[in-house]
């Protein structure tokens, strides 16, 4: 079992306590793996805000969508001033200057996801070997040398 200075991952790195997807390269040491499981844990950060992108682009169209509805059912109420004004003012009408929201996907994918996602994987390829995960697997793996585990 290796000793870790503080601050680091910690934890065994032999394949028979972490297993062989995740076990740090024989060259890579503890600020390394800190530092590559940083671009990690970023990087998911960076999934979740385009999930988030997407749910908002999502939902503008499905508001969008209801704000017709909504111009339809004034239209039907007697309300024709109303119902063009809406239509007018809100249907279809851009999130931003000049784009609607699947623009706003396209541009993020493109400006900082798309980016931010290669160089989490050449950083990975280079200091990891490939090998996703390593600083939780050892994390893991030493908070089962320390606590309960769900073998029991």
């Amino acid at each position: 079992m290796t000793e870790h200075p503080e601050g680091a991952p910690g934890g065994p790195t032999v394949e028979d306590e972490v297993d062989a997807d995740h076990v740090r390269p024989d060259d890579v040491d503890d600020a390394t793996v800190v530092a590559e499981g940083k671009v990690s844990e970023a990087f998911e950060w960076v999934e979740r805000a385009r999930g988030r992108l997407y749910d908002f682009h999502q939902m503008m169209g499905h508001a969008d969508a209801l704000m017709g509805d909504a111009a339809d059912a004034l239209a039907q109420a007697g309300h024709g001033d109303l119902a063009e004004q809406l239509r007018r003012t809100v249907v279809g009408r851009n999130v931003t200057p000049g784009m609607w929201t699947f623009q706003l996907v396209e541009s993020f994918d493109d400006t900082y996801y798309g980016p931010s996602r290669e160089m989490a994987h050449t950083i990975r390829q280079l200091l990891m070997g490939g090998k996703r995960h390593v600083y939780e697997a050892e994390l893991k793996a030493a908070r089962r040398q320390d606590g309960p585990t769900d073998d029991v």
